[in-house]
């Protein structure tokens, strides 16, 4: 069978695995019942929607022809890294890592830092990063700690936070 779309047929397996994989671990949990959902329900749905996605895609990529064929060009791993490092160092920066003796920062220092460290994988202006780093911290406080009233740090605890 002739590939048709790489990038589709990468996708769609990679998608239709991890479906598999959430399914399978959200069926050992409770499902529930129509009254009242387990807490394996949602993930099994999403696991399965995810899993049906990743079939369609599988199908589109050996079925539809494309003009380039949707070759798969040179990996960017500039950008994966800035991401991978964003991700780790907001996980770190909003909970703390104790077993180092890091304190937990607090939401707005986390939120900027997660943007200010994912602007190196893709162009644009430091000025834009700037202000939608502020912009996504302010976001954040409103929506989760004035709205939902998660009780978030917001500051360092030796800022009174």
């Amino acid at each position: 069978m002739h590939i048709k779309n790489e990038k589709d047929l990468v996708c769609g397996v990679l998608f239709a695995a991890l479906g598999i994989a959430f399914a399978w671990t959200a069926s050992r949990y409770s499902l529930g019942h129509a009254e009242r959902l387990g807490p394996g329900f949602f993930p099994l749905l999403l696991g399965a929607l995810l899993t049906v996605l990743g079939a369609l895609l599988v199908f589109k990529a050996l079925v539809f022809e494309t003009e380039d064929g949707g070759r798969i060009g040179p990996w960017g791993w500039r950008p994966m890294a800035a991401v991978l490092l964003a991700t780790l160092a907001f996980g770190a920066l909003l909970g703390g890592l104790p077993h180092f003796g890091l304190a937990p920062a607090g939401l707005l220092l986390a939120v900027p830092a997660l943007v200010l460290l994912a602007h190196a994988a893709i162009p644009m202006a430091w000025q834009e990063s700037l202000l939608l780093a502020a912009l996504l911290g302010l976001a954040s406080y409103l929506v989760f700690c004035a709205l939902l009233g998660m009780p978030l740090r917001l500051w360092p605890a030796a800022w009174g936070g």
